[in-house]
């Protein structure tokens, strides 16, 4: 898979993944526009919509509506300004099948992005010029 990233003024940054373009730009105190989340903050806002990806998913094939679902994520973080815990809290209606409750964590955990995280991969940047 490519990613192609492009630059869309002042802090705006762009990414074509697929045939979809994914905005991101700085808050005004950093100098951006705050037309978009920041790359950080949509990393972040990953962990959390790829959990509720699962959690739909298990709904879905057992006829559970999700429209009552909700999926929190909270962050703290170190002097550097990076994450050093990270808690999602899927938040269940009332009438939410007790006997799922369990297993509706455990889906979540399946999300792709958090086993990235626990295994990450080997990275190399480069640079060439264009001819």
């Amino acid at each position: 898979m490519e990613i192609q990233v492009t630059f869309d003024g002042n802090k705006k940054v762009n990414a074509q993944v697929r045939n979809h373009t994914v905005k991101t730009d700085q808050p005004v105190n950093g100098g951006g526009d705050d037309t978009a989340v920041t790359p950080y903050e949509l990393f972040l806002a990953s962990l959390a919509t790829c959990a509720g990806i699962f959690v739909k998913g298990f709904c879905d094939n057992r006829g559970i509506p999700a429209d009552g679902i909700t999926i929190t994520q909270n962050h703290s973080f170190n002097d550097k300004g990076l994450a050093e815990k990270i808690d999602v809290v899927i938040n269940l209606p009332k009438d939410f099948p007790e006997k799922y409750i369990d297993s509706v964590i455990s889906v979540a955990n399946l999300c792709k992005v958090k086993k990235q995280l626990l295994s990450p991969p080997e990275m190399s940047v480069t640079s060439k010029i264009s001819e």
